[in-house]
C-alpha cells in the first residue's frame, strides 16, 4: 500500500513552515492578542483607550507576540529584533522619516503650497504620537517583519519587494478619504523605501523608525492629514492651497507628487545601497542552480 504525503515523516513540519502557513499563522500570533488586549481595554479601563500607556502595552505585546511566533514556529534567533545597535537604527529611521517629510512641506512651502497659519500648543503632541507609534510599530511586524522576510526567503528580494509594497499601498484603500493615486502613491514612496531600508539592515528597528517619523511629523508637526485617515493638529498650524497633484488632496502629503519624487530618490538609493551591499536575497530557483552548478564543478 502506498502511503499518503500525510505519512510521510516530516509532512506537519513541513507544512507549517511552508510560507504562507507561516505568514497566517504570524497574523493570528500577532492580532488575536492585540484584540483580546483591546477587548480587555474597552470592558474595564475605557478611559485608557487611545492613550500614551494604552499604545505603549499594545506595541510592547506586538514585539512580544511577534518574538514568541518566531521562537516557538520558526524556532531560531528574533535578529530582526536583536537589540545590539537597536538605538543606532531606531534613531537613524526617526532622522529619515522626519527629514523626508520635513523636506516635502519645505518644497510646498516654498511653491506657497503650504501655508502656515500660526501655531498650537505642544499639547496636541500626544494624539499624533499615539498615533505614529501604533502604526510605525504594528505595520512594520506585520509588512516587513512578517509579509516582506517570509515572500522573500522563497521568491528572492525582487518579487518580494514588489508584492509587499504593493499590499501596504492597497491596503490603504480601505481609509475614509482613500483614492486611487493615494494607494500608488504609498506603494511608489513608502512601500519601496520601507522594504529596501530592511533589505540593508536585515532589522526592523530602522524600518519602524522611518514609519514612525513619516507618520508623526505629516501630522504632529505640520498638521497634515496622514493617508486619508487622520486629520489632526500639529504644533504648526498650516494649510494647503493648490492643486491636488501637488497638495495630495483629502489623502494627504503622501499623494504629492513632491513627496512621491523626494521618498522614492531615498527608496532608490536604498535598494542600490542593498545591491553594492550584496544583500539581495536570489529566488529559490536561482539558488537550485547556482548550487547544482558548484557541484557539477567539484565532480
Amino acid at each position: 500500500m502506498n502511503s499518503s504525503p500525510v505519512d510521510k515523516p516530516g509532512f506537519g513540519k513541513r507544512f507549517i513552515q511552508f510560507p504562507v502557513t507561516r505568514i497566517i499563522l504570524a497574523m493570528v500570533f500577532l492580532v488575536v492578542p492585540a484584540q483580546l488586549l483591546a477587548w480587555l481595554i474597552r470592558q474595564f479601563l475605557p478611559s485608557l483607550s487611545k492613550t500614551l500607556p494604552a499604545t505603549l502595552l499594545g506595541i510592547t505585546l506586538a514585539l512580544l507576540c511577534y518574538y514568541a511566533y518566531v521562537r516557538l514556529i520558526e524556532r531560531r534567533q528574533v535578529s530582526e529584533l536583536g537589540l545590539k545597535g537597536m538605538f543606532k537604527e531606531l534613531g537613524s529611521g526617526l532622522l529619515i522619516g522626519a527629514f523626508l517629510l520635513t523636506a516635502s512641506f519645505a518644497v510646498l512651502a516654498v511653491l506657497n503650497v503650504y501655508q502656515i497659519d500660526g501655531n498650537n500648543p505642544w499639547t496636541v503632541l500626544l494624539a499624533p504620537l499615539v498615533m505614529a507609534l501604533t502604526s510605525g510599530v504594528v505595520e512594520e511586524i506585520v509588512f516587513r517583519g512578517i509579509l516582506f522576510r517570509i515572500v522573500e526567503e522563497s521568491l528572492g528580494s525582487w518579487i518580494s519587494l514588489s508584492v509587499s509594497a504593493c499590499i501596504f499601498g492597497l491596503i490603504h484603500l480601505l481609509n475614509p478619504q482613500a483614492t486611487l493615486f493615494g494607494a500608488i502613491a504609498i506603494i511608489i514612496e513608502a512601500g519601496i523605501l520601507l522594504g529596501a531600508a530592511y533589505m540593508v539592515t536585515r532589522r526592523l528597528w530602522m524600518c519602524i523608525g522611518i514609519h514612525i517619523a513619516w507618520n508623526f511629523t505629516q501630522s504632529g508637526i505640520f498638521s497634515g492629514i496622514v493617508s486619508g485617515n487622520i486629520d489632526l493638529p500639529g504644533v504648526i498650524r498650516g494649510k494647503m492651497v493648490g492643486p491636488d497633484w501637488l497638495t495630495g488632496g483629502q489623502f494627504g502629503i503622501e499623494a504629492s507628487v513632491v513627496a512621491v519624487v523626494i521618498c522614492l530618490a531615498a527608496g532608490i538609493f536604498f535598494v542600490d545601497k542593498a545591491r553594492r551591499d550584496n544583500k539581495i536575497v536570489q529566488p529559490f530557483w536561482r539558488r537550485s542552480k547556482a548550487i547544482d552548478a558548484a557541484a557539477a564543478s567539484l565532480n
